[in-house]
């Protein structure tokens, strides 16, 4: 199997990185048949968003902090691990921003695409789905709209939802909403398109994140989930992505 690995900067990731290219080699970017990402989830997101055009499987290995992404790292049976992974299908969302001099941006999110403010002023926001008008203004801190994969991170500490993979929704969540005071968020069918406008955005800029891509300064958002885009991940059958996704909804 020919394997090209990816590490973090990291002390820990980069001599992993040495021991298992000495035991299995380093294959090219063209040549390889399968990514091995050691690091953190930020590595993880960051080579699925480098090289998912190359439509290769990735198998993550956690060589940094969280890792909920990722597989415990170990040097020892790749192959065979590899060989018996669970395949878990992930599609990023994409998202094209206007910024105040007019210039558009785009950028993809496997985890959650985020708007907020930039200054000690809260946020003005105004939120279409579908071409409908749902919220006429929101006073905020910002809002965000998740994938599963990314509903356990920031989503999940903005008191969004934990969504399963099979649910073929996403998360529309307020972060430190103002008003309307009692909106705690919503799940939208992942077919949906959300638009954002950034109302009085001189007063109140407002920035936007595609993970960690970031825009300054935006006037309007579009997001949707793309179908065009997808990423195979690898887990061992003991860590089951889906799984651990679903014990999280009874972790206190």
């Amino acid at each position: 199997m020919k394997i090209r690995f990816i590490a973090s900067d990291t002390e820990e990731a980069q001599e992993a990185k040495a021991t298992l290219t000495e035991q299995y080699g380093q294959s090219s970017s063209e040549e390889a048949e399968m990514l091995v990402v050691l690091g953190g989830d930020g590595t993880l997101l960051e080579a699925l968003r480098r090289n998912y055009e190359k439509n290769k499987p990735v198998f993550g290995m956690n060589c940094g902090s969280v890792g909920f992404l990722l597989n415990p790292y170990s040097p020892d049976n790749l192959i065979e691990r590899i060989n018996n992974a669970h395949e878990v299908g992930i599609h990023p969302l994409r998202m094209a921003a206007t910024d105040r001099s007019g210039q558009s941006h785009d950028a993809i999110a496997f985890n959650e695409v985020s708007l907020l403010r930039e200054t000690r002023q809260a946020a003005k926001l105004q939120i279409h789905v579908d071409d409908a008008l749902q919220i006429d203004e929101m006073i905020c801190d910002g809002v965000l709209l998740s994938t599963p994969a990314g509903s356990t991170a920031y989503n999940f500490s903005a008191g969004g939802p934990i969504l399963p993979f099979t649910a073929n929704v996403l998360a529309l969540t307020p972060i430190s909403a103002f008003r309307p005071r009692r909106w705690r968020g919503a799940l939208i069918p992942n077919k949906s398109i959300v638009h954002i406008n950034v109302l009085d955005s001189k007063k109140r800029p407002v920035s936007v994140t595609a993970d960690n891509t970031e825009i300054r300064d935006v006037v309007s958002v579009d997001v949707h989930q793309s179908e065009s885009i997808g990423c195979t991940l690898l887990f061992d059958p003991d860590h089951n992505l889906e799984d651990r996704i679903l014990k999280e909804q009874f972790t206190h």
